[in-house]
């Protein structure tokens, strides 16, 4: 097995401890990890779209119109504004509180064809009537989440069926899946409309029986392919030597800062534009009502953030990196005043992300510890994908 963390850096004193993330495991993969913390919903019925548009924090309209057509959403900082297949969103409190996070998928019908000029659907492509759609959710809290669902759909006419163990969600991540490499991966193109709707035509390079294959990561080209595969096949292009556990991907998303799940968004109790969420195109800002639409709203018009999920490191005073000491929900503090700067939200080995107040968290001058450990320095990263407007504060250490 990867072990990640094992990996020591040498750091020269004098190099200031507040820098953008710069990551030995890019060199890692390409890797394929079966995600056993998701489990897969089924959505069906004609109010599908109409249900969940209600519900989640995106534009799921887009699953009803032809996939090519641009959508009305205005783009947020790292969505382009063609449509595309899977989708991220949100169900939330009525306050505005993080609840379960959702990946969207609308697999294609088999019926599916491309009309003669190869750039949009044929008159019998059969897209009018019922929407099917697929969700990967966090397993933990499946049976809290259909019933939630469940309450909060009344009269429509969608049904919500638990197909966890006939499939299973699984990401492909790491070398060669991120930046401008897409010519080594067939799964980076599109084929003619929609996206790869042409089975037949690429059915050898990434397909199977199904219909089932692998999508962009809806959030971050960084974070590689994601899907979701009958539970009895292994995805193509998932080799024997290339599968790995499922907290290497864990260790992906904590070098890049990125939260899954309500175990690591406490549910409840999250702000969602706290966790990023509008940079890992998950809101939709144009959309109408949604549950806890109005919180969202007016914190995104007024503008500013002032804590933010980032990646941590944990190091001693020589800069050697900590493995194993630092749990969920440790207070970070600077060191000399004793002010609290933030909390661990996640750890793994020598890895974390904590919700951390940026200005003070970034800061040149400032030590960070755990509190109640006096050898533990706490590193706090900015991602290279943050757009530039979050970091609005003059930071030397950057």
């Amino acid at each position: 097995m990867l072990r990640f963390c094992l990996r020591r850096s040498i750091l020269k004193p004098a190099v200031i401890l507040r820098r953008e993330i710069h990551s030995g495991l890019e060199d890692a993969g390409p890797m394929g990890s079966l995600l056993k913390s998701r489990s897969v919903v089924r959505f069906s019925g004609p109010d599908t779209v109409k249900f969940l548009q209600g519900l989640l924090t995106n534009d799921v309209r887009r699953f009803s119109e032809p996939v090519g057509e641009k959508n009305s959403t205005i783009p947020t900082p790292n969505m382009p504004v063609v449509s595309a297949s899977p989708m991220y969103a949100a169900l939330l409190t009525p306050q505005g509180r993080f609840l379960f996070d959702f990946f969207l998928y609308r697999p294609s019908r088999p019926q599916e064809k491309l009309d003669p000029s190869g750039s949009g659907p044929g008159s019998d492509s059969g897209l009018s009537g019922s929407v099917e759609l697929f969700a990967d959710v966090d397993a933990s809290t499946l049976d809290e989440l259909l019933e939630t669902l469940k309450k909060y759909r009344l009269r429509s006419k969608v049904d919500i069926e638990n197909v966890a163990g006939e499939f299973s969600c699984w990401q492909r991540y790491g070398r060669c899946l991120t930046g401008e490499s897409s010519e080594e991966e067939p799964e980076a193109a599109s084929i003619g409309w929609g996206s790869g709707i042409d089975r037949a035509g690429e059915s050898t390079v990434r397909g199977n029986k199904n219909g089932w294959q692998w999508y962009k990561d809806p959030r971050l080209d960084c974070l590689g392919f994601r899907g979701i595969f009958p539970s009895d096949t292994t995805p193509p292009l998932v080799e024997a030597d290339k599968e790995t556990d499922e907290q290497n991907y864990l260790l992906w998303r904590l070098e890049h800062g990125i939260a899954e799940g309500s175990s690591e968004i406490p549910k409840g109790e999250a702000i969602p534009l706290e966790y990023n969420f509008v940079g890992l195109n998950a809101v939709s800002f144009d959309k109408g009502c949604y549950v806890g639409q109005e919180l969202i709203a007016r914190t995104h018009h007024r503008g500013v953030i002032r804590k933010r999920l980032v990646p941590l490191r944990f190091i001693d005073s020589n800069g050697k990196e900590i493995e194993h000491r630092v749990a969920p929900g440790s207070e970070v503090i600077e060191s000399i005043s004793g002010k609290k700067i933030g909390s661990v939200t996640t750890a793994l080995g020598c890895r974390g992300m904590g919700v951390m107040r940026l200005e003070e968290a970034f800061k040149s001058k400032a030590e960070l510890r755990i509190k109640g450990v006096e050898d533990i320095t706490v590193e706090a990263i900015r991602p290279k994908w943050w757009p530039s407007e979050w970091f609005q504060y003059n930071l030397e250490a950057l």
